[in-house]
């Protein structure tokens, strides 16, 4: 359980989950919902175990990693590489079996770019790893509208975009608390090359960006009142505290008393209330 990490495909459950009302234009079917929550939850369960397999080095020296279980020798790394890969065969037959091909090719696609593109590419080269590996992370929204449809839509596409300018800022935020851990293994994470000042600068920019990305729906005629209302105001709070974030920051405030931490909590609060909001929104129009 400890290496598929389930705190953090809670969030992607979140953002799958929702789209297949959307794409169902009310309740989809539910034994469909739930054999697509396993099979995303097997797929990125695997690759979460492969990403730890490849960085145990670094998760050793790590102080948030180093009760990871290969580093604490709860398992081996060999039986965590056949863990990992187990899972992916599994989650992408279930996928395809069970839901749809195309579903299962975005899934094994997804899982493959987290393994190999993000951990054994882009992580310990370049300060961009979290902007481009985060693809990744934005592959459920897809996955959730393809289950419904077996097809692809610009709905999907927006969401999908505003999940790529979500996942920056959300990490970031967090990494400012725990820059020591990747400047000590050397890893470049923004936060642990830049100053406060600048990682908040590319905070507010990815802020804009999200805010008016998750706007654009409504426009094109896939949602009503209720999501724009939602995604306005949420957006709004966003946006306050990301210029909050950056005004202490360009004050030169450091430590606890930057409240990085503020903006990385309710940057899960606002993807939460956005994706409930586009569930719900099909029942209000």
């Amino acid at each position: 359980m400890e290496l598929t990490k389930p705190r953090i495909i809670e969030l992607l459950l979140i953002t799958t989950v929702p789209v297949m009302f959307l794409a169902a234009g009310g309740v989809p079917d539910l034994w469909l919902v739930l054999a697509t929550c396993l099979g995303g939850y097997l797929s990125a369960g695997g690759a979460n175990a492969l990403n730890m397999y490849i960085d145990r080095d670094i998760d050793a020296l790590m102080d948030r990693t180093s009760q990871r279980p290969i580093v604490t020798g709860m398992v081996s790394p060999r039986e965590a590489l056949v863990f990992g890969i187990a899972l992916a065969a599994v989650s992408t037959l279930w996928f395809g079996l069970l839901v749809n091909w195309l579903s299962a090719a975005m899934a094994l696609g997804a899982l493959l770019f987290y393994v190999f593109v993000y951990t054994l590419g882009l992580k310990r080269r370049t300060s961009q790893n979290v902007v481009w590996g985060g693809i990744a992370g934005c592959m459920p929204v897809l996955i959730g509208w393809s289950a419904v449809t077996d097809s692809m839509s610009w709905a999907a596409v927006v969401l999908f975009v505003v999940i790529f300018f979500w996942t920056p800022p959300h990490t970031w935020v967090l990494m400012m608390r725990v820059r020591d851990d990747y400047e000590r293994v050397g890893v470049p994470m923004l936060p642990a090359i830049a100053t406060n000042k600048a990682v908040a600068k590319q905070v507010v920019v990815y802020s804009w960006v999200m805010v008016l990305v998750s706007l654009t729906l409504t426009p094109l005629g896939y949602t009503g009142w209720f999501y724009t209302a939602v995604a306005a105001l949420s957006g709004a709070w966003w946006l306050m505290e990301a210029h909050r974030l950056r005004a202490r920051a360009n004050a030169g405030v450091t430590g606890a008393k930057l409240k990085e931490m503020r903006l990385f909590h309710w940057s899960i609060t606002y993807v939460s209330l956005l994706f409930v909001a586009v569930a719900v929104d099909p029942f209000l129009r």
